[in-house]
């Protein structure tokens, strides 16, 4: 039984689902025999932005999302820990039609987990969130200087630092263990 007030966040896109993954298949899909390849970076031509929109715009896209395995291994510990566990996602501001999927995701993938689809994470509280994006960490940081973050390793995530953040990448589980025991003690 989780003990109150002891309240894990888990986010979807990056942590529990290969949102990135799904979408850059999706779009390789859609590639036409002269268009460059597709490249990582903040500098998305607006090409691009519109074919992405295109995609996850398509009915069951977000429904259909991949599981991802170092999500699911932190949630594993959020709960044999006793965590009450929430997830917690940002809808997407011009695909409403997410917002609904997401929700039907989460109850196929994890039946009874409450979940919280929000513009801002900083809002919602909780002791420790999994997220993978740093910009979101830093806001939820903000508001809970005591916060813990677990983020699964991204590419976007490597040079992120906190002193309330851990990076995982698959290898330091017992690092994470420890730091989540610590916050069940607090």
């Amino acid at each position: 039984m989780a003990k109150a007030g002891l309240v894990g966040l888990i986010d979807m896109d990056g942590t529990l689902c290969d949102y990135q993954g799904a979408l850059t298949r999706d779009l390789d899909a859609l590639r036409g025999p002269h268009d460059p390849p597709l490249a990582e970076g903040d500098e998305t031509p607006a090409w691009l932005r519109a074919r992405e929109n295109v995609v996850r715009r398509q009915p069951g896209w977000w429904r259909g999302l991949p599981r991802l395995h170092l999500g699911f291994d932190l949630l594993a510990e959020l709960r044999a820990l006793n965590f009450e566990i929430h997830v917690l996602t940002k809808g997407p501001l011009g695909t409403p039609s997410a917002w609904t999927e997401k929700l039907e995701w989460c109850q196929q993938h994890l039946p009874g987990v409450p979940v919280t689809i929000t513009m801002d994470k900083g809002l919602v509280y909780g002791k420790v969130l999994v997220d993978d994006y740093p910009p979101y960490v830093e806001r939820w940081l903000t508001w809970r200087p005591r916060g813990l973050v677990v983020l699964p390793a991204q590419p976007w995530n490597a040079g992120f630092t906190h002193k309330n953040a851990i990076r995982y990448d698959g290898s330091n589980l017992e690092e994470v263990r420890a730091a989540l025991r610590r916050v069940c003690e607090q």
